[in-house]
């Protein structure tokens, strides 16, 4: 989600119940764009992030100390000289705009009470930290920014503060149904995007949810927008500007199985089919969401090279596949020439010289066929010649036959191995999959490399009936979980006919509750290749019955004798276990 006006003004609520009256004990600059704030206040100690990185600008409370470089930056040694122990007398935010005003008060080298502040916008690419003194001129900021980079304003040590008007918006505190009708009436676009191109403050999540809130299609045009239709609009929207007045917050992360897809300082219906994590604190959202979300994109950066492996001969096989079941089906045409054979020399006696064809009853079908020939040929030398096309068809169907199975079992393989990085959530489990793919022959091993220690564990689960689950984040732990950790007495589940994990149930001797069933299957559809499906279908059955055929690929397994359900990929309500 966009770091909106809502979340800035969540934020600014925060800051003034928290640090309102604090001092600020510590300033530390980590980063070239970034400053870290120790603040105490009635008795206990707060870090305060204020970040105006370009790709990700951030302000919140954090517990993580993050150490400063050994020679502080400029902009850090200024801070240092007039607000060390300043106190903070306000924390504001300009209307729903994307910026925090700390107003600071801090004694001159004379003892004199002065004023200051220290302005943080939060504006993506524009983002920056300003610091000003009490008539608002710009002492000096953590980004210069000069004339030849900016026509619109200079962020350089005396010129004048002023918050840029770079685009005609109105403030939603000031909210009207006049206003609110001229903005939709005038704009033939989208309702959602009529919405956060009118109001400051307003993120594309925020507008959707508006609409969706108020029954409104938000991808209709806003200027065919009837007046019942704006007067819901206007009344939802005036509920969601009373909640962020009332200062009434509830931030949340919206999550898709394991993975954040969103969070926000307001509730978000329209994720009413996601699963929603309740905070207390924005400021734990925004770092719980940043981490998570780091986590799964460093994941899949570094996933990337042996994704590429995997899929490139997954294509490759593929073709060799399909091109093997065509020739396959070329052989289909060999017990035609056996008996063609066989029919010319049971009647090819009576084929006279130079003939093109003949007809002969076939025997086996009691029907009348007709037998090109090759009429320099005699008889019995087309005969051969036939004999000789069944033969080699033979042959090329029992190759095909055998060829064919290998190839299904690679595809089977490989495809596997996508999912199993599809579920790989830390860098030991990618460790894993490489070592699986350099012994399958994709990728080879350094010279003098030695084979590396694997670290990787499987998923571990607890039912609600307290049975413990377990789940195989590759075919290695697969392997592992099936013939070592499970007993003969333990379930065992798999999405059907499709790549996943193996799902084992310890029954430590007990009969298993239908719920943990239910549990265990949910497990085995999210990680598998079907978790976007509605309904996945599941097998289950004792591991007893499960075998490994001889020479088989790791997580290959065969069983006969299954139950199966079909259920859902919602693992929200189960209990992992960590560590």
């Amino acid at each position: 989600m966009a770091f909106d006006g809502i979340t800035i003004a969540n934020i600014t609520k925060e800051l003034r119940e928290t640090l309102l009256g604090g001092r600020i004990y510590k300033i530390a600059q980590p980063e070239s764009d970034e400053l870290l704030l120790t603040i105490k206040n009635n008795g206990a100690q707060y870090r305060l992030v204020l970040s105006a990185d370009a790709s990700l600008p951030l302000v919140y409370l954090t517990d993580v100390n993050k150490p400063g470089p050994m020679t502080a930056p400029g902009f850090c040694m200024l801070l240092r000289k007039h607000l060390q122990n300043a106190r903070i007398v306000d924390i504001t935010q300009p209307g729903l705009e994307r910026i925090i005003h700390l107003d600071l008060e801090h004694l001159n080298e004379l003892g004199d009470v002065c004023r200051k502040k220290l302005i943080v916008e939060i504006m993506g690419k524009h983002s920056n930290i300003i610091f000003c003194d009490d008539h608002d001129k710009i002492i000096d900021s953590i980004k210069h920014i000069s004339g030849m980079v900016s026509s619109v304003r200079e962020v350089l040590p005396g010129r004048d503060y002023f918050i840029p008007q770079t685009q005609d918006k109105c403030d939603p505190l000031q909210l009207s149904y006049v206003n609110l009708e001229e903005n939709m009436r005038t704009k033939p676009m989208a309702v959602c995007k009529a919405l956060y191109s009118s109001y400051t403050g307003l993120s594309p999540i925020i507008a959707q949810e508006i609409c969706y809130r108020a029954g409104i299609d938000a991808d209709m045009p806003a200027n065919v927008l009837e007046d019942s239709a704006l007067h819901v609009l206007y009344d939802t929207l005036s509920d969601m500007i009373g909640q962020i007045e009332s200062g009434d917050f509830a931030p949340s992360i919206i999550y898709d199985g394991k993975e954040p897809i969103e969070f926000a300082a307001l509730p978000l219906t329209l994720y009413s089919d996601k699963t929603t994590q309740s905070y207390d604190s924005i400021s734990v959202v925004l770092e719980h969401y940043y981490a998570e979300r780091s986590i799964v994109t460093r994941i899949r950066q570094k996933s990337v090279d042996l994704r590429k492996i995997v899929q490139t001969a997954l294509e490759r096989n593929v073709k060799k596949y399909d091109l093997q079941i065509k020739q396959m089906q070329d052989t289909e045409k060999r017990e035609k020439y056996k008996v063609y054979g066989e029919l010319l020399n049971t009647y090819g006696y009576n084929v006279e010289p130079g003939a093109k064809s003949m007809e002969a009853l076939n025997y086996y079908t009691n029907e009348t066929i007709t037998i090109p020939l090759d009429d320099t040929l005699t008889p019995q030398e087309n005969a051969k010649k036939y004999f000789d096309k069944y033969g080699k068809l033979k042959r090329t169907y029992e190759a095909l036959s055998e060829l064919t199975v290998q190839v299904k079992e690679e595809i089977e393989h490989l495809e596997s191995i996508l999912t199993a990085l599809d579920i790989a959530m830390q860098e030991e489990d990618l460790v894993q999959i490489k070592e699986e793919l350099i012994e399958s022959g994709y990728i080879r091993r350094k010279g003098g490399t030695k084979k590396v220690k694997i670290t990787s564990k499987p998923f571990h689960y607890v039912s609600s009936d307290g049975f413990h689950m377990y789940v195989g984040k590759n075919n290695y732990q697969n392997d592992e979980l099936t013939f070592k950790l499970a007993t003969g007495n333990d379930w065992w589940f798999h999405a059907k006919k499709i790549p996943g994990s193996h799902v084992i149930v310890k029954t430590e001797g007990k009969e298993l509750p239908d719920r943990t069933f239910e549990e265990a299957a949910r497990l085995a559809a999210y990680y598998s290749k079907g978790r976007e499906q509605e309904k996945v279908e599941i097998d289950y059955l004792q591991k007893k019955n499960v075998k490994k055929p001889n020479g088989a690929k790791p997580g290959f397994v065969v069983y006969y004798t299954n139950y199966s359900m079909a259920i859902d990929s919602d693992i929200s309500g189960i209990e992992q276990v960590h560590g």
